[in-house]
């Protein structure tokens, strides 16, 4: 039972050109180590007697309605979906039928609770536990984090039950031995081992943190444990990428330095907490750099700052920010994980970067659960208008009442409209479009085609290769880098 991430995958694994089918698991990011060598171990037969008892099979069942020819109809998108599309689903009468479908997890205290996937439990209505003894208990749901697809559960037992501890997933290299245990394809316990093939890899989450391994994962591993040699657990199994559906080597599973985040909120509060700094944010890439005048392509570049802590704290659109809470931040990626991490009402220090000078700035952080809501309305083609010019392959003409209206603007909004992209252009291989509106060049407003022209001009007078240009799409804005030679 895993979900079809291929869309996703495709474009988040950014150092990758497999195109394949994902189907749903977990995984971690680390920092370089003195490389050392190891011999691959005698046998892993002492660490799978050790932490096997802690390890369970997940059988969820629901309730689903069936349509007059007896296939039970699925919604889309539910955890089911895969196991009726494989399987065929049970046949028989129209009517409200109830399924199965299964997972793996592992319990992380004496007490009762259990770790697993959210797509695992997702929809079900029971939630039945197995554990390595053959005992069965029922469970009920703690609470879930859809964003990184975990989910906490609870059983009750007369007995302390055998349990694992977390591990540090930041210490785990490309290379070093690990251990997968879980359910797959309905089997029952059974365990494969491996090494961890990269780090940091993302497939489809703002907050994805994943460990590669090439130890077998397949359908029902999903919420099961990665293992390191102290049978500590580093990882949740909660992806593969497989052509064929089957294991080819290439596993994901989600950080236990994240996913231990995660699990104390949801033990705590039943749902997650997470800062909220109030900026859109994108990579600064080494076009980008160019065009800022940066030295480095590092740091999160902000695209716009709505009402919120950022906005309170003075940080503005252009800004690049370099360090968060006295760390450096390397990416857009990096930014959203450690303010997700930081405390809710809390000053912290943020130090950006502005026109070529430093500003440290102290951000009190909101709740991003309470704050994510607000939608923008989607963007149309805009009308002909009589003034028009061409240049970087791009037809533009400045907004006017009608263009405003067609895309649900404000009156006062200000910039030039997308008429056309030429497609042999470097805006069109950028994914500019017609409708996009530019509103900034060369991080000055940009209202009149003159605007652009002397934005142009100045930075050509500076030497730059290129021009950034900020453009908005459905409200939504992200910087492009444009060349101008």
């Amino acid at each position: 039972m895993v979900p079809d991430l291929t869309p996703t995958i495709r474009n988040a694994l950014r150092s990758s050109t497999l195109l394949a089918l994902v189907l749903g698991f977990g995984l971690s990011v680390t920092p370089a180590h003195d490389a050392q060598a190891f011999g691959a171990p005698e046998s892993f037969a002492e660490l799978a007697e050790q932490i096997s008892p802690s390890v369970v099979n997940i059988t969820t069942s629901a309730m689903i309605a069936g349509p007059a020819d007896g296939m039970p109809m699925v919604p889309e998108g539910s955890p089911f979906e895969d196991f009726f599309e494989d399987f065929g689903g049970p046949g028989g009468p129209g009517g409200p039928q109830r399924s199965e479908a299964l997972g793996s997890g592992f319990v992380i205290s004496e007490d009762g609770f259990i770790v697993t996937n959210n797509h695992v439990i997702e929809g079900a209505d029971e939630i039945e536990v197995e554990f390595f003894s053959g005992e069965r208990l029922k469970a009920k749901l703690v609470g879930t984090d859809p964003k990184t697809d975990i989910a906490l559960l609870k059983v009750e037992s007369d007995k302390p039950l055998p349990f694992v501890s977390f591990g540090n997933s930041d210490l785990m290299r490309v290379g070093d031995w690990v251990m997968a245990m879980g359910n797959p394809l309905g089997q029952g316990f059974s365990v494969s081992a491996g090494i961890v093939s990269a780090r940091g890899r993302e497939l489809s989450g703002s907050y994805d943190d994943y460990l590669q391994t090439d130890a077998a994962i397949n359908r029902g591993n999903s919420g099961g444990p990665l293992f390191n040699m102290d049978g500590q657990v580093i990882g949740v199994n909660t992806a593969i990428l497989s052509p064929n559906g089957g294991s080819i080597g290439i596993g994901f599973s989600m950080a236990s330095n994240v996913v231990t985040k995660v699990v104390d909120q949801l033990k705590e509060f039943g749902e997650t907490r997470r800062g909220w700094l109030g900026v859109r944010i994108q990579d600064v890439t080494p076009d980008v750099a160019e065009a800022m005048g940066l030295g480095n392509a590092v740091g999160a570049l902000v695209t716009d700052v709505p009402d919120g802590p950022a906005k309170d704290a003075g940080i503005v659109s252009g800004d690049v920010i370099t360090r968060f809470a006295g760390q450096e931040v390397a990416d857009a990626g990096d930014l959203t994980r450690r303010v997700a991490d930081a405390p809710i009402g809390e000053a912290v220090p943020v130090i950006v970067l502005r026109e070529g000078r430093t500003e440290t700035l102290a951000v009190t952080l909101g709740r991003r659960e309470e704050a994510e809501a607000a939608t923008m309305p989607a963007s149309t083609p805009a009308p002909e208008a009589p003034k028009e010019m061409e240049t970087l392959g791009l037809t533009l003409a400045p907004l006017d009442d009608e263009m405003r209206s067609r895309l649900g603007l404000e009156p006062a909004a200000e910039g030039l409209m997308i008429m056309k992209v030429d497609p042999a252009s470097e805006a069109f291989t950028k994914g500019l479009t017609e409708g996009d509106l530019i509103t900034e060049a060369g991080q000055q407003k940009v209202v009149r085609l003159q605007d652009l022209e002397d934005r142009i001009k100045e930075a050509k007078d500076a030497g730059r290769k290129s021009i950034l240009l900020l453009v908005r799409r459905g409200g939504d804005p992200r910087f492009v880098a444009l060349s101008i030679e």
